[in-house]
């Protein structure tokens, strides 16, 4: 890969991410929709109906005439979102995104350090980390992150910041109160229980029921009925059917034009997917963090019943890893990371969404089906090519300077 003049990489990597940045909010401000941050909107409104005990009957409908979002997070997540409908929206919904672009540049960060150690620091990579963040703000799980207001970003960081950190207790935290506001980052426990962890897996849990704990005390009836009842109700969550959802119950229902619940079908596909993952880990090297996590959390996007296509914001960490990892010069790289790269910025989901009649039809033609399985495909495209490659050289067999800059 060519290598960035370090005398002017920095300053046109900042002046890119500037741009883009600015790009971002002209978005906002001149399109007509361009504030709606539909999702934004229900964590806070959502959350301030905690103090009226309505909670779990708020939903909002302004912009979504085919489905009106409920609150659908635990009720910690409200205590965590209730200071939101405090601050004037048009304000809190700059402040978010900014705040969102920030996290997104962090995420980089700490991709290129779990990869590259100290070297990750040098000017070069800082202004790597720029200009993908840069890029990145317009790939579909970013720019659909961004439409919505979501809490994607900050839920990666908190991951890869314990991932990061050696102190169990640390680790721990993040994973607890992350999978508290919102339960499916949970996964990143499974990362460090395979990695024998056992601390911080300890720590995880007992966070994780401190954060049910304190709902229950100061929210009863909210924590009652949520984990009483309306834990598990997909259907509250949103259409298991529609092309935007890209998990791998999503994708399987539209395939065979029904939704296949968590039947036979679903079941088998998870277990071979969990095999496939299995193998992809085993075929990393012990030390290499940053592949680890992303074999588990893309296993955790593809088993959760609805993943949305903004959940999808680890396709950025692992873009980056197949360009700057381990494996960066293994045969078969160059297909993979074309595959993700078209899939993030074309956005299937996106393209296919004009072809749906209705967020809640199932059935769809053959190709579209097919077509609409792009992230679970690319998952497991993703998994067979790990697996087909050997352990990737030890360091003494490879050259001491780091991959060249783009």
């Amino acid at each position: 890969m060519p290598r960035l003049s370090s005398r002017y990489a920095l300053p046109a990597g900042w002046a890119l991410l500037a741009a883009s940045i600015l790009g971002r909010l002209l978005w906002v401000w001149l399109l007509p929709n361009g504030l709606n941050l539909v999702d934004l909107r229900v964590y806070a409104d959502g959350s301030a109906a905690l103090a009226t005990g309505d909670l779990y009957d708020y939903t909002y409908s302004a912009q979504t005439p085919d489905f009106a979002l409920p609150f659908t997070y635990p009720p910690f997540a409200a205590l965590v979102f209730y200071p939101l409908h405090l601050v004037p929206f048009r304000v809190l919904g700059v402040v978010w995104l900014i705040a969102t672009i920030a996290a997104l540049y962090a995420v980089i960060r700490i991709s290129l350090t779990l990869m590259l150690g100290a070297a990750a620091g040098a000017a070069r990579w800082r202004a790597v980390a720029a200009m993908t963040t840069a890029v990145a703000i317009w790939c579909e799980p970013v720019r659909t992150t961004l439409d919505y207001g979501q809490v994607n970003v900050f839920l990666v960081l908190a991951a890869m910041l314990a991932v990061r950190s050696s102190r169990w207790w640390v680790s721990g935290a993040l994973v607890g109160v992350v999978a508290g506001i919102k339960l499916t980052p949970a996964i990143a426990g499974v990362y460090f229980a395979a990695r024998r962890r056992w601390a911080t897996v300890g720590a995880a849990a007992a966070v994780f029921a401190g954060t049910i704990g304190i709902s229950y005390l100061v929210a009863g009836s909210a924590a009652h009925r949520y984990f009483g009842t309306l834990l598990g109700d997909a259907s509250r969550i949103g259409p298991v059917g529609s092309v935007w959802n890209q998990s791998l119950r999503g994708a399987l229902s539209r395939i065979v034009g029904h939704d296949v619940g968590t039947g036979p079908l679903l079941l088998t596909a998870v277990v071979l997917v969990a095999g496939l993952a299995v193998l992809a880990w085993r075929a990393l090297a012990p030390d290499d963090r940053l592949g680890m996590l992303l074999v588990v959390e893309l296993f955790g996007l593809m088993v959760s019943p609805i993943s949305w296509s903004h959940h999808w914001v680890w396709l950025v960490p692992l873009v980056l890893w197949l360009c700057v990892g381990p494996y960066r010069d293994r045969p078969g790289r160059r297909l993979v990371v074309g595959y993700w790269l078209v899939a993030a910025v074309v956005g299937m989901p996106w393209l296919l969404s004009f072809w749906q009649e209705s967020i809640w039809l199932v059935s769809r033609p053959g190709l579209l089906a097919w077509f609409g399985a792009v992230d679970a495909i690319g998952v497991v495209l993703f998994y067979l090519w790990l697996i087909a490659q050997s352990r990737p050289r030890p360091p003494a067999a490879t050259s001491s300077r780091p991959p060249a800059a783009t």
